[in-house]
């Protein structure tokens, strides 16, 4: 059979524009779940492609002889995961199979655009499923207890643009806060064996990557094991350009985590700040304090890992000042770059189910759903406020003066890829405040005439 994987792109992140914005963000990648499956499909004889929608435009009328098309899906792409499939199915009459963060939270209703909803972890039922050994409409996937066994991604059947390479090292979080998704669908939290890790990232140096993404929710979470994973980097030269991860606060306390990560080029680090008011980091239980998030920042730079710092906007115990407080000091300590996050009640989470009951959510029109757009009532300022209380952050971090003090710190290169993101942000700015004035049918046009609408309490925006 051929079996064709498909991960979709929201509207915006389609548009060209947006597409030159996220390269200067970062460099062009693949998400592993359909990788890894679709190369378990390859191995059983099965024909696969993978298509992403993030980086290029796709000509659908050339892969309309599939078989089976299989949807990776997210709550942002989800409505146009499910306009895709809807197309396909009518033209075709191919099987549609969904999984993914999304329909493991709502299989439901996700199972209206499907013939058959994975939820939750793929691998061990994947060929059963294609090959028709397994036909219940919604499957519940299997926890994958030893992740050694997990074949690496096949990037042989990816068919649109990647530059780096994605790695897992472990599945979950030790972590729990209220509103992550990862955390829900991985569980419990897994490791890999090291010499499982250093294999697949050997395999990634013989396929020529210079790019390496370690997608762990906390790389650091075990820091015993990190440091044997980047000696084993250094000591086998298994090495790259440029190395991400994401941490947390906790890795400034070691000094020898540090020198290892460094020396093994892991050099740009996501770190989630959140805030710098202490009663919203434990509201969402973050498990931090804000003198460890003043450490980091030291021990980042003498080390000279790039820093990537990450804020919530719209916890219940945060106003506008803490808001502005929180950029602020990511302009302080020279962070890299700001990943300014709308609080957003995805599906499956706590918050969501908190928020839906009591009255606060303002859609589930999906494809707002995405950490840019408010979806819910805030409790110190109105929806409208909330989102320009966003724009108002990436517009003061990205700044013509802070291109030129990266490119002083880090070097041209980079200084010119914040001069890109200035320029990029300019525009998108531009346009969503346009948006919401002159667009009637735009998401903020509605939150910023939200009077106009119905009310939280009388059932939320009209999606």
């Amino acid at each position: 059979m051929k079996i064709v994987f498909i991960t979709p792109a929201a509207f915006i992140r389609r548009l060209r524009p947006y597409q030159i914005a996220s390269s200067l963000y970062g460099h062009t990648n693949a998400i592993t779940g359909p990788l890894i499956l679709g190369g378990i499909l390859k191995r059983a004889g099965h024909e696969v492609e993978v298509y992403e929608e993030l980086y290029t435009k796709i000509d659908y009328s050339k892969i309309m002889d599939a078989d089976v098309y299989c949807f990776s899906i997210m709550t942002s792409n989800a409505p146009r995961g499910y306009s895709l499939a809807d197309m396909l199915k009518k033209e075709t009459g191919a099987r549609i199979i969904m999984g993914g963060m999304h329909p493991t939270a709502m299989p439901e209703e996700a199972l209206q655009h499907a013939d058959q909803i994975i939820s939750g972890e793929g691998e061990e039922i994947i060929l059963d499923i294609i090959e028709g050994r397994i036909t219940d409409k919604i499957v519940k996937g299997k926890c994958i207890k030893n992740l050694d066994e997990v074949p690496f991604p096949d990037y042989s059947i990816l068919k649109t643009p990647c530059e780096t390479a994605n790695i897992m090292s472990s599945r979950g979080c030790p972590f729990s806060c209220s509103f992550c998704t990862t955390s829900r669908m991985f569980y419990p939290y897994r490791q890999r064996s090291v010499d499982s890790v250093i294999a697949e990232i050997r395999y990634y140096k013989e396929l020529g990557f210079e790019y390496l993404n370690f997608e762990d929710d906390n790389f650091t979470a075990n820091p015993k094991r990190a440091k044997e994973i980047c000696r084993r980097m250094i000591d086998e030269n298994l090495t790259f350009k440029e190395t991400f991860f994401f941490g947390r606060t906790d890795m400034a306390k070691d000094e020898e985590l540090l020198d290892l990560l460094e020396k093994a080029h892991l050099s740009r680090v996501l770190i989630g700040i959140e805030s710098l008011n202490q009663d919203a980091l434990d509201e969402i239980n973050k498990h931090q304090k804000i003198e460890d998030i003043e450490n980091l920042a030291k021990a980042l730079s003498k080390h000279k890992i790039r820093l990537i710092a990450s804020i919530v906007l719209g916890l219940d115990s945060d106003t506008k000042e803490d808001i502005k407080r929180s950029v602020d000091f990511a302009k302080k300590i020279n962070a890299y770059q700001l990943q300014p996050a709308v609080l957003t009640p995805f599906p499956g989470t706590e918050l969501f189910n908190e928020y839906r009951e009591g009255g606060r959510m303002l859609t589930e029109d999906w494809s707002v759903f995405d950490m840019i757009n408010v979806t819910f009532w805030p409790k110190n300022m109105s929806p409208w406020e909330l989102q320009k209380e966003f724009f108002k952050a990436a517009r003061r971090f990205y700044s013509l003066p802070a291109s030129f003090r990266i490119m002083k710190i880090f070097g041209v290169g980079y200084g010119m890829r914040r001069f890109g993101l200035w320029i990029s942000i300019l525009f998108g700015l531009f346009f969503c405040y346009l948006s919401a004035s002159k667009f009637k049918g735009s998401h903020y046009y509605k939150i910023k005439h939200i009077d106009e609408y119905e009310t939280p309490l009388k059932g939320g925006l009209h999606t």
